[in-house]
């Protein structure tokens, strides 16, 4: 058996990547009180015709019957019964959150006639955070599309092959956010910037002119050799040190073409010596 545990801000996905779970094959049960999870594993055991029977529950704030700070406890007792357990959070930027509740008018299950959604957000932040401590996997959905989010659940949570760690590079700007659960962010913003020529300012890392001119450029050659080499040292000591996700972001101003060539290149490269490889566009989503 295999179970997976998503949890994070309301707002930020959680439903989704429950959904996305469960098309490709998971048993899902969203808003699983906590202390009732180990009694409902076992009553899986027992029942379950499938011994690779693959869970995904969703666990967060809503949790009123029980104290989230208990969690590590509980999961760390499922995984010695011999469990693989995986933890997936899902965050986003405070902005973020607050336009989507804007845009879908829907209510914050914390808020209510003396909690307003600002508070709402804090708050769940504070009960949420025991979870946020032990998660494999965190994912800062700002900015991202919800095909990018289908992808990126997909691809990391159910691999072909669980045994390889799963590398994602992913590109930002620095005016839009700082991302949240990044292993490393590289700061690209000293690489000479085609927005400052107008012919291809409109154009993205993606595009063949931004690749001819950005390939051009003696620093980004050299700034692309010091991160590859510096991850080539440091990866395989995270794939020893049994860890499942590597998340590595690279910024620039706007996130539209210093950093998107750059993680571009990086994933291209990286390709060719892991199986696992994916990029994300943080900006391009947004636009």
């Amino acid at each position: 058996m295999r179970l997976v545990v998503i949890s994070g801000h309301s707002g930020s996905g959680k439903t989704s990547a429950l959904n996305i779970l469960e098309d490709v094959g998971f048993t899902c049960v969203d808003n699983l009180p906590s202390s009732l999870l180990p009694e409902f594993i076992n009553q899986l055991r027992e029942t379950a015709s499938d011994p690779e029977l693959r869970l995904a529950v969703g666990i967060d704030a809503r949790n009123l019957m029980g104290d989230l700070t208990k969690i590590p406890k509980i999961l760390n007792t499922i995984k010695d019964s011999g469990i693989k357990v995986d933890v997936v959070f899902l965050k986003a930027q405070r902005n973020d959150l607050l336009r989507r509740y804007s845009e879908t008018r829907r209510k914050h299950p914390l808020s209510n006639n003396s909690i307003g959604l600002k508070q709402a957000i804090d708050l769940e932040g504070k009960i949420v955070s025991p979870i946020a401590k032990i998660a494999d996997l965190t994912i800062d959905t700002s900015g991202l599309t919800l095909h990018q989010l289908r992808d990126l659940v997909k691809n990391t949570i159910v691999p072909d092959n669980q045994q390889q760690m799963t590398i994602l590079f992913e590109s930002f700007g620095f005016k839009e956010r700082t991302p949240n659960g990044a292993d490393f962010i590289f700061d690209v913003r000293c690489l000479p910037n085609p927005y400052w020529k107008p012919e291809l300012r409109t154009q993205t890392g993606n595009d063949e002119a931004i690749i001819t001119f950005l390939e051009s450029q003696v620093d980004v050659a050299s700034m692309l050799a010091d991160i590859i080499g510096f991850l080539t040292r440091w990866i395989p000591k995270f794939q020893a040190n049994n860890r499942s996700y590597l998340t590595i972001s690279i910024g620039c101003t706007g996130g539209q073409h210093r950093s998107v060539y750059i993680a571009n290149r990086l994933q291209k490269h990286f390709l060719a010596q892991h199986n696992f490889v994916q990029v994300i566009h943080k900006e391009l989503g947004s636009h």
